[in-house]
């Protein structure tokens, strides 16, 4: 027996929400025929026979359809009929066409390989990451060995040809080896253009296969079960690895990732010998391997550039400092997951980490010390020089000056003449403390130093400018005896 008012709620879901009775039995946890009976479908069933079935007529159009056709949809046989004269619902037609349809079940056979013969490679697509302000697609490239079902996983924000490239040179070095043959989809990287067997691969894909001396196998198009392996590594490691696991950043998550291959996914049990763990079949698997070139491919991503008048270059929407020397020059830059180099020719002129951020001005300082060198006049009037590297503070001060109305090229200016007279500490705790009077004005920093020299009875020494006469920075001086001064006046 039910309650009143579990037997109102399922009347409700029935009459007024239109649920099937077997829908609310499983919402419920009931018995179909106790939801029934609480419906008291008895009650509407009519005398009247039953109507004669409107797809009689049909019924044999529509077998031989689908026999020749299987793919056929219900929507696109409805309206066959419609048009040979039946006058009902579409509902009918798609109930009679799932029951009828010709199932085709395609028969495999189960893949047996030998240790080091095989790999299977593909990407995974994980969705959108915030970067900064930036939105990035990740991507994952996986690697499975098809004997011992070790992986190698590297996630990367892009699907380039040369971070698939990158993740092929990382897994072989961790593995200390490589299969003989490697299986692939149809991935731009890897085909250029295919027509039945006659495939151009990519150059750049050619170059990594004769560098490691394996074969390249392609699946056919649109059987994506010839390389279940990896297709069942991808879903294993939405499952296990990224699902509710919080993005930081791309470093830190490969090195997650490489935890976790090496905690969970190689310790467990191997599909064909439960007996053992993936680890230990990888253990008997990497002898047979192929060995490892001398010297690892090189997979940078090379892009030529033209430098204009500033000692920056741009690369995937972020500016990377240079030194001045090279503006103007055709450059080459490098860039791998981790670093971007810039190259003169074959030489390197800068390094940086890299930044998947967008709109940022990656700055090696040394770069910007010798534009300064070069140009001392920029000192005290371009923002984010001397100024403000050394005395950081400088930045709100002169936001704040420039509001108020002041010259900005001025207090510059005068707040460079304080930092070489008073020295960077006591410039900080000036410009920290005229922003708090709010005072943003050189002169009020002027006084706020002036006084502190006063109150601790001390007097600032100036630093002597040789920027004019670098000569005498190693001009020495013999000194003499006082007394000898002592002598030439007298002695009154």
């Amino acid at each position: 027996m039910i309650d009143l008012e579990t037997k109102a709620r399922i009347r409700r879901l029935f009459y007024a929400d239109h649920w099937p009775i077997g829908t609310i039995a499983k919402e419920l946890r009931l018995h179909s025929e106790t939801v029934a009976r609480a419906v008291g479908t008895e009650r509407f069933k009519s005398d009247r026979p039953p109507r004669p079935d409107a797809l009689a007529p049909y019924a044999e159009f529509i077998r031989e359809t689908l026999d020749k056709h299987p793919q056929l949809r219900a929507t696109r046989v409805f309206h066959m009929i419609r048009d040979r004269g039946y006058k009902y619902g579409v509902h009918p037609v798609r109930r009679f066409v799932a029951a009828v349809r010709p199932q085709k079940h395609e028969a495999f056979l189960r893949l047996r390989t030998f240790a080091g013969e095989q790999g299977q490679v593909d990407w995974a697509s994980f969705g959108e990451v915030a970067v900064g302000r930036a939105r990035r697609k990740l991507s994952c490239s996986v690697i499975t060995l098809s004997y011992s079902r070790a992986l190698y996983l590297e996630f990367f924000f892009d699907q380039k040809l040369e971070s698939f490239l990158s993740a092929h040179v990382n897994a072989f070095s961790r593995w200390n080896g490589l299969p003989r043959t490697l299986l692939y989809d149809n991935y731009k990287g890897v085909v250029l253009e295919r027509r039945g067997d006659n495939i151009r691969f990519n150059p750049g894909f050619v170059e990594l296969q004769a560098h490691y001396n394996f074969a390249a196998h392609l699946c056919q198009v649109r059987a994506a079960n010839q390389k279940g392996g990896v297709e069942r590594a991808i879903r294993f490691i939405r499952e296990s690895f990224f699902a509710a696991r919080p993005f930081t950043t791309l470093e830190d998550f490969n090195k997650q990732a490489l935890v976790w291959r090496d905690t969970v996914a190689n310790e467990r049990k191997h599909p064909d010998d439960a007996s053992r763990t993936v680890a230990e079949v990888f253990a008997e698997e990497q002898p047979r391997l192929l060995p490892l070139p001398v010297n690892p491919f090189v997979s940078e991503i090379l892009v030529p550039v033209k430098t204009s008048k500033t000692i920056y270059v741009r690369f995937d929407r972020n500016d990377y400092s240079i030194p001045p020397n090279a503006v103007g020059r055709q450059l080459i830059i490098a860039a791998c997951a981790s670093r971007v180099r810039i190259l003169d020719g074959s030489r390197e002129i800068a390094a940086h980490r890299r930044s998947y951020d967008c709109r940022q001005m990656v700055l090696n300082p040394a770069h910007q010390e010798q534009l300064l060198l070069q140009k001392r006049k920029a000192c005290g009037s371009v923002r984010g020089t001397r100024l403000s590297l050394e005395v950081p503070e400088s930045e709100a001060f002169l936001d704040a000056a420039l509001r108020r109305g002041y010259s900005v090229a001025r207090q510059t200016a005068y707040l460079v003449k304080l930092l070489d007279e008073y020295g960077r500490d006591e410039l900080q705790i000036a410009i920290t403390e005229a922003l708090q009077r709010n005072t943003p004005v050189a002169s009020s920093v002027s006084f706020i130093l002036n006084r502190r020299y006063r109150q601790s009875k001390r007097r600032p020494i100036p630093p002597v400018d040789l920027s004019r006469r670098p000569e005498l920075k190693d001009f020495h001086v013999n000194t003499h005896k006082l007394e000898v001064y002592d002598a030439l006046v007298g002695n009154d």
